[in-house]
């Protein structure tokens, strides 16, 4: 049992958006991961300190940090990360990689010599670049699709490139920011009419300053693969290597240009998980992976043939931790710590099955907002375990009980069939409690 200090920050929840509205995908997802591995290190003995927005600090009373610091809309979120970084022993970032937010972020407390148990500069700068990581994908000689940076015609990305791309490409494309995270700003295109009405009508990507890459559209199964790297060379044994903690199924949504791409979650493990375990295992033998030590995950498809075809690194934890969790016969945190001497106690399979999904309800009851906060979430989370970010409003200044809740659920079931089960009895239950399921 560890009994030092840890200051654990997420982004989203903890204050990073405290001068706007937050994103309320990016919030149950944030939020989600935040409690799950608060809970994780407070179980190794940890003494565990987090950053919460304080326009959602009753959100505090379901966590089971030792210390919750409350970020103010006044206030410089930076300045409060920081002092917590300094006032630690170790530290744990989850962060989006846009803009450089996990990378400045990560480097704080590299500047501070803090013990960093998320993943390292080198691994962050490389992950948050789609570009680069495909890059390093074909230096690796791994299959991946085709992707090329989109050069801007003055401040607007350069069409006649795009469609020149399409035409050579012959097949669907999709196209996004290089540094993008999640489903963010994610357009598939089927046909050159629809690439061209898109940037005729809609004004989402045609004026930026992000860089934007094209990439050829796989078809397949969307799945990624969760590691926990330990702290030594490659060329060490095989033993010392990346360790594959489960693969997860992801339910996306990128079908149409005009709408939002939209991430609602996954189940793990997925089918033949051995079989996969052992193909990935083999693409990755020889792949130098010493710059992501710790956890991090491979956003891949499963092509109808089962060939595999990498798309992206995600350079920290990622939202399938908290169905993964749940799957497992130890805590994962366990062995990022303490890899080298617990590794042969555990049994790298998972035993059960999570799905993990984002839910958006619609409240029909006769409670204020304050009252459901106060007295409905206490008694639905009672009865569904299951809920790791409680129905929640977060997006718009009008907030009453006819806008839009959305939690965040993770099954823990003996198989994919008996958790259907449950998410059955678990919409019931919102019902009961005036929740309509609208999404």
């Amino acid at each position: 049992m560890f009994h030092q200090k840890i200051f654990i920050f997420e982004f989203v929840s903890g204050g990073g958006f405290n001068q706007v509205d937050i994103p309320s995908s990016l919030f149950c997802e944030g939020y989600a991961m935040l409690r799950t591995i608060i809970e994780d290190f407070k179980n190794l003995g940890f003494h565990v300190t987090t950053l919460l927005d304080s326009r959602i600090k009753f959100l505090s009373h379901y966590m089971k940090a030792d210390v919750i610091k409350s970020v103010e809309l006044v206030e410089d979120y930076l300045q409060k990360y920081t002092t917590c970084v300094r006032n630690s022993d170790f530290c744990f970032v989850i962060a989006p990689e846009f803009s450089n937010v996990l990378y400045n972020l990560t480097k704080v407390v590299k500047e501070n010599k803090k013990k960093l148990l998320s993943i390292d500069l080198n691994g962050v700068k490389l992950g948050a670049s789609k570009l680069e990581t495909y890059k390093f994908f074909i230096a690796n000689e791994i299959n991946t699709p085709k992707s090329y940076n989109i050069p801007f015609n003055g401040r607007i990305l350069d069409l006649d490139f795009i469609l020149q791309k399409f035409d050579q490409l012959n097949s669907s494309i999709v196209i996004k920011p290089d540094d993008g995270v999640g489903s963010e700003l994610i357009f598939y295109f089927e046909k050159k009419d629809e690439i061209l009405h898109f940037f005729e009508s809609s004004n989402k990507i045609t004026n930026t300053n992000r860089k934007y890459i094209l990439q050829e559209y796989i078809e397949g199964d969307p799945m990624s693969v969760s590691i926990i790297n330990d702290h030594r060379p490659l060329e060490k044994p095989v033993e010392n290597g990346p360790k594959i903690l489960s693969i997860n199924a992801q339910n996306l949504q990128i079908t149409d240009p005009t709408m939002d791409s939209v991430y609602l979650g996954g189940f793990t493990p997925v089918d033949q998980f051995e079989q996969l375990k052992a193909q990935i295992e083999n693409i990755l033998k020889g792949v130098d992976l010493s710059a992501f030590k710790g956890y991090f995950g491979i956003d891949f498809v499963k092509k109808v043939d089962n060939s595999l075809s990498f798309i992206e690194i995600n350079p920290r934890l990622t939202t399938s931790y908290v169905g993964i969790r749940n799957v497992l016969e130890f805590n994962p945190m366990d062995l990022l710590l303490t890899q080298k001497k617990k590794l042969q106690n555990y049994k790298l399979i998972p035993h059960k099955f999570s799905e993990f999904t984002q839910i958006k309800l619609k409240y029909d009851g006769k409670y204020t907002l304050g009252e459901i906060n106060n007295l409905v979430l206490p008694k639905l989370i009672n009865l569904i375990p299951e809920i790791i970010t409680p129905p929640i409003i977060i997006e718009g200044v009008n907030k009453s009980q006819e806008a839009f809740y959305s939690c965040f659920i993770a099954t823990k079931s003996n198989d994919n069939q008996s958790s259907k089960h449950r998410i059955s009895q678990i919409n019931q239950i919102f019902s009961k409690f005036d929740f309509r399921i609208t999404k």
